[in-house]
């Protein structure tokens, strides 16, 4: 009995020990998108300037409101093909829709093209900032 414990014992130090030993996950795993909530996005447009702020929702859903200077690129349009209003793979790229069902869609899109900095933040629905009318930015 004494030696099964000793056996049991060791085994769960042995386990501890790889457990601690194991490095910290990096915070942005090459090949996904990182989520956010929309007071983060609401700050990172504060605080950055090079970024693009992406609507994939359909064009009538964006003249209806949509975040002032937000391209709508619909994530049904989405593909395997080059994306002409987005041409910088490394630019940080905002995206919402309505929920967030659709962003998340899209986002996964975004990241299988080769685009490396993409935040996800949800629907327009939680947002609290400003909108605008219109086909315009």
């Amino acid at each position: 009995m004494k030696r099964i414990l000793f056996m049991l014992l060791s085994g769960m130090l042995a386990l501890t020990g790889c457990a601690a030993a194991a490095p910290e996950a990096p915070e942005k795993e090459s090949g996904s998108y990182r989520q956010i909530g929309a007071a983060e996005a609401a700050e990172i447009m504060e605080k950055e300037s090079d970024y693009i702020i992406l609507d994939v929702r359909t064009q009538e859903e964006y003249e209806t409101a949509h975040i002032p200077g937000a391209i709508c690129i619909p994530n049904e349009t989405i593909g395997t093909g080059e994306i002409p209003g987005l041409p910088d793979k490394d630019q940080l790229i905002l995206v919402y829709c309505r929920s967030g069902n659709r962003s998340k869609q899209a986002s996964e899109k975004l990241v299988k093209l080769g685009y490396t900095n993409v935040v996800e933040f949800g629907g327009i629905n939680s947002w609290t900032g400003e909108t605008v009318k219109g086909s315009g930015g």
